[in-house]
């Protein structure tokens, strides 16, 4: 791949590294139950890729107090770290072989999630992979939450890349707009939506390690 890397690698999380869907619908479940809330059936997938606080305050409704809000969406993280504690979890199915091969071509990785970086941390701790990742960009390192770009151009700046070196890799669309936003490639993982939901992705897969390097690379190419 010659002396200098291709591209910079930025992962979203959730959907991407790890499937905590269910986990994170138990600890919205919980929360509501505590609140003696009702959560909407759709609310779930409409608030999957945003902020906590943005759900709180926007999907759910719950309140709008930026103290109320910062204090529920603070119990839902430490709701969702009981549960990780608790229950099995393990990276998604191609994750670690695509890592594997990213970590061979020398291309530096990061993480770019609307996920707490103590979420983050308490789960790389459970699935061996904390020294996979040269950078993370968290919730609270943003202002701006998806599709905002803010995240992935952090991230990029944390990998010492130009942004149009990096592509990211994402599972919502909130995500894939952001990616763009930010002028980066975004391959998509359908593992939260359907392939063909995933249209506006400049490459769809089902799982990692259907891709190559030479592949990926290839994307940044065309900017």
């Amino acid at each position: 791949m010659g002396a200098e890397p291709p591209f910079g690698a930025i992962f979203d999380w959730d959907g991407v590294i790890i499937d905590s869907a269910r986990l994170h619908e138990q600890s919205w479940r919980r929360l509501a139950q505590e609140l003696g809330k009702q959560i909407a059936a759709d609310s779930f997938i409409r608030g999957f890729g945003m902020k906590s606080p943005y759900i709180i305050e926007k999907i759910h409704r719950w309140a709008s107090d930026p103290k109320d809000v910062a204090r529920l969406a603070d119990r839902k993280e430490v709701l969702y770290r009981e549960l990780v504690a608790q229950g099995k979890i393990a990276p998604l199915p191609g994750v670690v072989e695509w890592l594997h091969r990213l970590h061979e071509a020398r291309i530096a990785c990061a993480v770019a999630s609307s996920t707490p970086r103590a979420n983050i941390e308490a789960v790389l701790a459970r699935i061996g992979l904390g020294q996979a990742f040269r950078a993370i960009v968290a919730a609270e390192d943003v202002v701006h939450g998806k599709p905002n770009p803010e995240v992935f151009l952090k991230a990029a700046e944390r990998l010492n890349m130009p942004a149009q070196k990096c592509v990211v890799f994402e599972d919502a669309y909130v995500g894939i707009e952001a990616a763009h936003a930010a002028g980066m490639k975004a391959v998509a993982v359908a593992t939260t939506h359907r392939p063909e939901e995933l249209k506006a992705a400049d490459l769809v897969v089902r799982r990692l390690d259907e891709l190559t390097v030479e592949q990926v690379a290839g994307l940044t190419l065309s900017l």
